[in-house]
C-alpha cells in the first residue's frame, strides 16, 4: 500500500516516469496504478491525440517502440498503455533498446499481469534505471482482513470481524470482486457507517446464519445441532457453497488449531500473531482446543483429505451433499 501512494505521489507532482512495468500476480493494483495514469496524466482536451490504449495480443514489440517514439500533438506528453503485456512474454526482451533511451514525452505503461521479469535480465535492470518497475503480490489469507479495514478506512467505513471474514470466506482472495462488493456497500451505506454481517446478508445475498465462518465456528464448540443445519442449508444450495471451499477452509482451520496446540505461549496475542488470525476470533481456537486434542486433529485432518479427494470423484460416487455429511459426522464423533 505504501508503495502505491508514493507512485501515486509522485505522479500528482509531476515526477512522472517514461516507462511503468506493473507485473504480478494481483492484477488490482495493476490496473489500479493504470487506470490513475490514464485518467490523470493527461487534461481531458489532450487525450484524444495523446492517448492510446494497445493489447499485448493485437500488437508487436515493434508496434510499441514505433507508437512510443512519436512526439505528442499541442500536449506535454503522450500516453501509451499496454494491456494484457504478458501475452508479448516471449519477445518482451526486445523493449531493451528503447528501456535504455525512452522518449522522454512518453509514459509507456505496461500491464505484466499473473507474470514477472527476471531480475537476471537486462530488460529488469534497464527499466528499473530509466523508469519504474512494480511487484504487485497476492495477498495472504491472513492479510485480507485488514486490507478490507484499509480500504473502507481510507473512505470513512468501518467493518466488523466478522462481516469482514464473511467477505473474504464467500469471495476468495480476488481483491477486484471484494473491492467490487466493498463499492456496492459503500454506495448503499452512508458515510462512517458501521458494516456488520446484517448489511452484509442483506447487500451481498451472504447468509448471515449460514456460511462457512459459522460452520467452522459450530465445529469448534461441537455444537453438533447448528453444523447440521448449516451442512443442510449447504446442500440445499450447493452453487452458493462449494464443497471444496468448505473442505479447504475447514482444513485451514484445523491446521491452524494444530498450530495452536504446539504454542508454548497462548497468550492471545502470541497466539493471533503465529496463527495470523485476528484477536477477535482467538476465544473459539481455546474452545476448539478443549474438544478437539492433538491427536483428534491430525485424525481430522487426514478425514479433510480423504474428502477432498472424494469430492473431486476419486474412489467414491458419493454425491456431494453425502461427502460433506459423512465428514461432519466423522469430525464431531
Amino acid at each position: 500500500m505504501n508503495e502505491i501512494r508514493n507512485i501515486v505521489s509522485d505522479i500528482k507532482k509531476g515526477n512522472i516516469k517514461p516507462i511503468y512495468f506493473l507485473m504480478g500476480d494481483e492484477p488490482y493494483y495493476i490496473d489500479k496504478i493504470s487506470d490513475y495514469i490514464e485518467e490523470t496524466v493527461l487534461e481531458e482536451s489532450e487525450k484524444g491525440f495523446n492517448q492510446q490504449v494497445m493489447y499485448g495480443r493485437d500488437a508487436t514489440i515493434e508496434d510499441i517502440v514505433s507508437s512510443a517514439k512519436r512526439y505528442p500533438m499541442m500536449a506535454e506528453r503522450q500516453v501509451l498503455i499496454i494491456k494484457e503485456a504478458q501475452d508479448l512474454s516471449r519477445n518482451i526482451e526486445k523493449l531493451v533498446a528503447y528501456a535504455e533511451n525512452p522518449q522522454p514525452t512518453t509514459v509507456l505503461v505496461l500491464c505484466y499481469k499473473y507474470k514477472k521479469l527476471d531480475k537476471r535480465k537486462k530488460l529488469h535492470k534497464v527499466i528499473a534505471k530509466t523508469g519504474l518497475v512494480y511487484e504487485s503480490k497476492k495477498l495472504y489469507d491472513n492479510q485480507l482482513a485488514d486490507w478490507i479495514r484499509r480500504v473502507l478506512s481510507g473512505k470513512k467505513y468501518q467493518i466488523e470481524p466478522k462481516a469482514a471474514q464473511m467477505l473474504i470466506e464467500f469471495l476468495g482472495t480476488d481483491l477486484n470482486k471484494i473491492a467490487n462488493e466493498l463499492d456496492k456497500l459503500m454506495l448503499i451505506l452512508p458515510v462512517e457507517s458501521i458494516i456488520n454481517d446484517k448489511h452484509i446478508e442483506d447487500n451481498i445475498g451472504i447468509s448471515k446464519d449460514f456460511n462457512n465462518f459459522e460452520l467452522r465456528k459450530a465445529v469448534g464448540e461441537k455444537n453438533v445441532l447448528k453444523v447440521n443445519r448449516i451442512i443442510n442449508y449447504f446442500a440445499e444450495n450447493p452453487k452458493n457453497n462449494p464443497l471444496v471451499m468448505t473442505i479447504s477452509l475447514l482444513n485451514n482451520y484445523f491446521t491452524q488449531l494444530l498450530l495452536f496446540h504446539g504454542l508454548k505461549d497462548k497468550s492471545k496475542s502470541s497466539v493471533a500473531k503465529n496463527l495470523g488470525v485476528n484477536p477477535y476470533f482467538i476465544d473459539e481456537y481455546f474452545t476448539a482446543s478443549r474438544n478437539y486434542p492433538m491427536r483428534k486433529v491430525a485424525q481430522v485432518i487426514a478425514f479433510l483429505r480423504d474428502a477432498d479427494v472424494k469430492s473431486k470423484g476419486v474412489g467414491a460416487s458419493q454425491s456431494q451433499r453425502d461427502i460433506l455429511k459423512e465428514l461432519l459426522f466423522k469430525i464431531l464423533h
